[in-house]
């Protein structure tokens, strides 16, 4: 964070100041985890029925801290203020407005946000310093303190948004206004919040009225939902996609065994070969997107094309494939479902497949409401017509995949239920062969258990 002291806090957030004279400057990162405090930080402490972040108040400042900003006196220098929650959205609100050259990046959509951020902030680096954390921080709180990372020298912030209604995401453009904003696609993520994808995209949109007219807009050309918006903004629109009016074009696309894309960037009469050293068709769409901030934002075309063949994953549990010692591969990308993302992530199996026979341990996805059995059942559908050998659903509530898969009359595998994740490690450990490929996914109910049970040798090689 900039520099700030504890009077200055005080006054933005309209706190009181507590046990000190306000001149205690905060020179180091705003934090919410007492472990992630280091000296001349400001450590956020939120009251709870498990954890009060208040009792931590006293470690923290003898470990260096230069202040608490609470909801109550701990008896330690900070500020006390009614709403730790707002306080936090003020103050990040306040960085942005004191860093006048710094370029905010926005972006949102129903899959591949994390991804895509990462990307984005990979080629942003090479144009200057960079803010883009590592992880999913894309709610009320993850988001004021990604911005909160941002610091005198940083040229560029990215910031993913994430939202389960509308107003959410102009709730978040309202603490860091983005002058560019990216929409990767509408699906069905959230869609028991959000209604119909219709009602989603009504949501996602936020990002691109937000603009101002001297921002871009960069929207998916493959997506209608996504390149309707452009009615929605008054900033100038660059649209991305495979489509032949897309302005930043992908063609000739092709896999290698490994699932990575290959493909001819257009940009007018520019063009260039991009080889993806990560897995998934699906990540072509991700690398577009990433590519047109990037040359928005002034990264050269010829640049732009060998950065964009250098990028790598940095999120944990998102299309990570590696190889075991015994010739199996695994594509963990456990982090979070949708049955949009997990369409991409069956796809990328059987590409990876040449051949070898195929397991998906698929876990259960959250927050599809109404569609919450037809969801699950479209994803067995779509395994058991890209042929997966072995398909294992997790828990109770995924096993209407294995109903959607047994309605592919032509379908050949086997399909098993698993009622926990130690039962899907069981049914794996009975009858795991080598050259076998694995994927594990599933919404964050630790399905990722699975991936970490396959990867238990430690002479893993990276693909």
């Amino acid at each position: 964070m900039i520099r700030m002291t504890l009077g200055e806090i005080a006054g933005i957030t309209g706190g009181r100041l507590v046990n000190s004279d306000g001149s205690a400057e905060v020179t180091a990162s705003v934090e919410y985890d007492s472990r992630k405090v280091v000296p001349g930080g400001l450590f956020v402490a939120f009251p709870g029925e498990r954890v009060d972040g208040h009792d931590f108040a006293s470690a923290v400042v003898a470990a260096g801290a230069a202040g608490v900003l609470g909801t109550r006196d701990t008896g330690e220098p900070g500020v006390v203020v009614e709403d730790s929650l707002r306080a936090v959205a003020t103050l990040a609100h306040e960085v942005v407005a004191r860093l006048p050259e710094l370029t905010v990046v926005g972006l949102t959509g129903s899959s591949g946000k994390t991804t895509t951020k990462d990307y984005i902030g990979q080629l942003l680096s090479r144009l200057g310093p960079t803010v883009a954390l590592p992880g999913s921080l894309n709610n009320e709180l993850g988001f004021p303190y990604t911005v909160l990372q941002a610091g005198a020298d940083t040229r560029f912030l990215v910031l993913e948004m994430g939202a389960r209604g509308v107003g959410h995401i102009r709730h978040l453009t309202g603490i860091a206004r983005p002058s560019i904003g990216v929409v990767l696609n509408i699906g069905a993520a959230h869609i028991g919040e959000f209604g119909s994808v219709e009602g989603t995209a009504l949501a996602k949109g936020e990002l691109v009225e937000a603009l101002p007219q001297t921002g871009v807009a960069v929207l998916n050309a493959d997506d209608a939902l996504v390149s309707a918006m452009a009615s929605r903004t008054g900033a100038r629109v660059v649209t991305v996609g495979e489509a032949a009016g897309a302005q930043l074009r992908a063609v000739d696309v092709t896999l290698d065994p490994a699932g990575r894309a290959s493909y001819v960037l257009e940009h007018g009469e520019r063009r260039g070969t991009v080889r993806l050293r990560v897995a998934g068709r699906h990540q072509v769409a991700n690398s577009l997107s990433a590519a047109a901030v990037a040359l928005t934002a002034g990264l050269a075309f010829d640049d732009l094309v060998t950065a964009l063949s250098e990028m790598s994953m940095v999120s944990d549990r998102r299309m990570d494939v590696f190889e075991r010692p015994d010739g199996v591969t695994v594509i963990d990308d456990s982090y979070n479902a949708n049955p949009s993302s997990t369409a991409a992530a069956l796809r990328a199996l059987a590409a990876m497949s040449a051949g070898r026979r195929t397991t998906a341990v698929l876990g259960y996805m959250a927050e599809l409401g109404e569609f919450e059995v037809s969801g699950h059942a479209e994803v067995g559908r779509l395994a058991a017509e890209l042929g997966v050998d072995r398909l294992i659903a997790v828990a109770e509530n995924a096993r209407p995949i294995l109903d959607g898969a047994a309605e592919v009359g032509a379908w050949r595998g086997t399909a098993r239920f698993a009622a926990d994740q130690a039962a899907a490690i069981e049914i794996l450990q009975d009858d795991l062969r080598a050259d076998d490929v694995v994927l594990v996914k599933g919404s964050r109910y630790r399905t990722w258990d699975v991936a970490d049970w396959l990867r238990r040798s430690e002479e893993v090689q990276p693909t």
